[in-house]
């Protein structure tokens, strides 16, 4: 990874998605999902979507990195099953930013093969979202 300091996020479980790559000058990350068992949904080792949605959603928010980024919308597709031992590789790139506005493509892939794509609409905020006044 190079050399540039997480700013959000700070608490979010590496077992839920590792930041390999943060790239702040061109507003791109890389993040890595090792799919476990304690993700799997059946006995064929099925991995939640909630755990692929989740690690590339923090690869959006890692790629905006701002202290007080919250997601405000997103658009995703599922497009390939992810099993127990799987590891999966996200990649943002950043679509469009507009002050604090931003909106950030991930793609997720297991080797070659694309298994999550969605664009992630986030907004950075003043203060953290759950601060009152």
């Amino acid at each position: 990874m190079e050399n540039v300091e997480l700013n959000t996020h700070l608490k979010f479980q590496k077992k839920f998605g590792q930041l390999i790559e943060l790239d702040q000058e061109n507003l791109k990350a890389k993040v890595q999902l090792e799919a476990t068992e304690e993700m799997a949904v059946d006995e064929e080792g099925l991995i939640h979507g909630g755990f692929t949605f989740g690690a590339a959603d923090f690869c959006a928010m890692a790629t905006v990195n701002e202290p007080f980024v919250v997601l405000v919308r997103s658009q995703c597709e599922f497009m390939a099953p992810v099993k127990v031992g799987d590891i999966v590789i996200f990649e943002s790139e950043t679509i469009m930013k507009d002050k604090r506005k931003y909106e950030i493509k991930v793609v997720g892939r297991l080797n070659e093969i694309k298994v999550f794509e969605g664009l992630f609409g986030c907004v950075v905020l003043d203060k953290h979202v759950l601060k009152k006044g």
